[in-house]
């Protein structure tokens, strides 16, 4: 097992090397032996030895805030700032925009409250079950969902999270997905269509990153804080990780914590959680007790288990 991070300026293969330094690489997408890497400022980079080497992919936008590759058909994904969605069908060597992102009727409406005069497509979410439903999430405009394949898209879904910061599907339980958002927490039972809020419990609202237990659908956990100026700010974050299991409500299973959690990820077993301040955390039984690993990484922006 791997443990691979970005974290907002390099790509760190967590134990091995830092590569990408000075990228702005601050996402990344895992399809076996192939890395993508989002970078602000510098677009988007493919590495297909596991992230020991990298090379830049033609790409059409400079700024790219979130990668994602389908499980189902293979399918790559990228979205930027100002909010456009791409797809390559062939490893990343050419690009198609889904232009009817650009058709939705709140599009003119998006906006980022550090930049308002613009957006991003924050996260991106292929359905592994079926390759003609993706979901979108705008950084700040709402829950965008297409089941043909992008051809057309629609608005946002009600009761979901409108400031979306993290979605998810579970990989075995058809129709399962989650979100992570400014404004609270929800899932899905049908394939996105409908949300239930999933709230309760939970006294810190800000909720930011999200995984789930693969063997469990109905157990998934998220990072939140009380506000943005706390996740965000100098002051201490007094940030926490909660776990959800059942019907809810959601647990506190780490914190308060000094530093903003900005990523979490599952594999073997295992939950790991990226900080701000370039921790990592490890658990091996589902929260219940945490260590941390020997590394400092910077601001850790996204993990992935490989």
């Amino acid at each position: 097992m791997e443990l691979l991070a970005t974290t907002g300026d390099a790509f760190v293969k967590v134990g091995a090397h830092e590569r990408l330094q000075g990228s702005g690489a601050q996402c990344l997408a895992l399809d076996g032996d192939t890395v993508y890497v989002g970078c602000r400022g510098s677009g988007l980079k493919r590495s297909t030895d596991g992230g020991d080497t990298f090379e830049d992919v033609p790409f059409p936008e400079p700024d790219v805030f979130s990668v994602a590759v389908s499980a189902a058909d293979g399918a790559v994904y990228a979205g930027t700032e100002p909010s456009r969605l791409f797809r390559s069908r062939d490893g990343g060597e050419s690009w198609e925009e889904l232009v009817a992102l650009q058709e939705i009727p709140s599009r003119p409406e998006w906006s980022f409250p550090p930049r308002p005069w613009t957006s991003h497509v924050r996260w991106i979410a292929p359905s592994p079950h079926d390759a003609e439903v993706v979901l979108v999430g705008i950084e700040l405009g709402g829950l965008m969902r297409t089941d043909d394949g992008g051809a057309s898209f629609s608005d946002h879904r009600p009761e979901a999270a409108r400031d979306v910061h993290c979605l998810a599907w579970h990989p075995s339980a058809p129709g399962r997905a989650y979100e992570a958002g400014g404004d609270g927490a929800a899932w899905s039972r049908d394939g996105g269509r409908t949300w239930d809020k999933a709230d309760a419990g939970r006294d810190r609202r800000y909720a930011w990153a999200l995984a789930v237990d693969s063997a469990d659908p109905d157990r998934w956990f998220v990072s939140a804080a009380p506000g943005p100026f706390d996740a965000h700010g100098s002051r201490p974050s007094n940030s926490a990780i909660y776990r959800w299991e059942g019907s809810g409500p959601w647990q506190v299973i780490e914190g308060p914590l000094d530093s903003h959690v900005y990523a979490l990820a599952t594999g073997d077993g295992q939950l790991f959680a990226g900080l701000g301040d370039g921790r990592l955390l490890q658990s091996e039984d589902g929260g219940e007790s945490w260590n941390e690993l020997g590394e400092r990484l910077g601001r850790i922006s996204a993990l992935a288990v490989r």
